[in-house]
């Protein structure tokens, strides 16, 4: 039961909140962007006392640092110097890592094992998400490079996220992290494919630079981790505990930065830039969801597929932005779309987690508790 403290935080946030908005009108916004960040941290720690609300913590922290970098960039933007850009690849790079380490034998049987779930999700993930991002690239009329944004973030592979909103969703979490797995490694590939095809009317793309520049945060981390899960398997389970809280503050870090950096583009077109990542996350899970269940996949596997489609590695996007030296623009609606993405993850996880199975000929399905 939650207990006095985190009923306190979230009565904190509400005034917190309500008091930005008050001085939004009356055009204090460096106060309201200051009680506005201190409402989302007051509320992100309060839900940490309620058992069905508590995976809204993270995206509402992302939301207070952003607040925070839009009211006050000019503290991460550089220092002395230094760029805090030049951060975002070796964070990345760690994230990779980290999911080498956790990534064993039995992730590559598995997509002998389900061959059909790998099929539908991949092409789901590389068809699906390209198409819309390009649609509403369209539709929205942004400018060139916040298009191309739009368009790489829905080219980009599955998020990490994604393993674990399938888990509180009774989904099939060995699906979801086969697919995770195999999407990250065609990416590589897929990615500036994909973005040379869809994105060239914005952009100048070099494919074989990107394509580098992915197998450098890619690839060649993962691989490491590989090599490190099979050298130290069974003697480092410090590192894999502490991997998802240092790829939590390795995104949050990268979504701030480039928040910083991208400001007065995002105060212009911030409003369409939010609608429009939010119908392409939401409109993934539909789709992802009922392509799935038109070709006959199982309830818990077409929960997999929609999770999967709709989450977006947009820690890779903004990598891929910064290594085209557009981190500001480009990387707009990756920093937009991951906290989204985690709240709407977070939502629909929650739904279906307290959503009975549907099977089907008769078939029980084993889902976590």
């Amino acid at each position: 039961m939650p207990n006095q403290i985190h009923k306190a935080l979230l009565g904190l946030a509400v005034v917190c909140l309500l008091i930005s908005v008050v001085l939004g009108f009356l055009g204090k916004f460096e106060l309201m962007g200051a009680l506005l960040s201190a409402g989302f941290f007051s509320a992100a720690l309060g839900f940490r006392g309620f058992k069905l609300q508590r995976g809204f913590s993270y995206p509402l922290m992302i939301f207070g640092a952003v607040a925070i970098a839009l009211t006050y960039p000019q503290y991460f933007v550089e220092y002395k110097g230094y760029s805090f850009g030049k951060l975002i690849t070796p964070l990345i790079q760690i994230i990779m890592f980290g999911m080498g380490t956790a990534i064993g034998v039995e992730d590559f049987i598995g997509v002998a094992k389900m061959p059909r779930g790998v099929v539908v999700g991949t092409l789901g993930q590389f068809i699906i998400m390209p198409m819309l991002g390009f649609t509403l690239a369209h539709v929205f009329q942004f400018p060139p490079e916040i298009s191309a944004g739009v368009v790489l973030i829905g080219c980009s592979p599955a998020g990490l996220a994604s393993n674990v909103m399938s888990y509180l969703a009774k989904a099939n979490l060995a699906l979801s992290i086969t697919l995770t797995t195999v999407t990250t490694l065609l990416a590589p590939i897929v990615t500036p494919f994909l973005m040379s095809i869809l994105a060239g009317e914005f952009i100048e793309v070099d494919i074989l630079k990107m394509m580098w520049d992915i197998i450098k945060m890619v690839i060649l981390p993962i691989g490491g981790g590989l090599a490190f899960n099979k050298i130290f398997k069974g003697k480092a389970q410090w590192l894999h505990n502490a991997m998802p809280y240092v790829s939590m503050a390795g995104i949050a870090v990268i979504i701030v930065v480039i928040t910083a950096a991208g400001r007065n583009s995002l105060l212009q077109i911030g409003a369409l830039l939010i609608v429009s990542s939010l119908i392409h996350n939401t409109a993934g899970y539909f789709l992802g969801y009922w392509a799935a269940r038109s070709l006959r996949m199982s309830e818990r596997d077409s929960r997999t597929v929609a999770i999967e489609v709709g989450m977006q590695n947009a820690g890779l996007a903004s990598g891929i932005a910064l290594a085209m030296g557009k981190i500001s623009t480009v990387g707009l609606a990756p920093a937009v779309f991951a906290p989204l993405m985690n709240i709407t993850g977070s939502l629909l996880a929650s739904w279906w987690h307290n959503k009975p199975i549907n099977t089907s000929s008769g078939e029980e399905l084993k889902t976590p508790a």
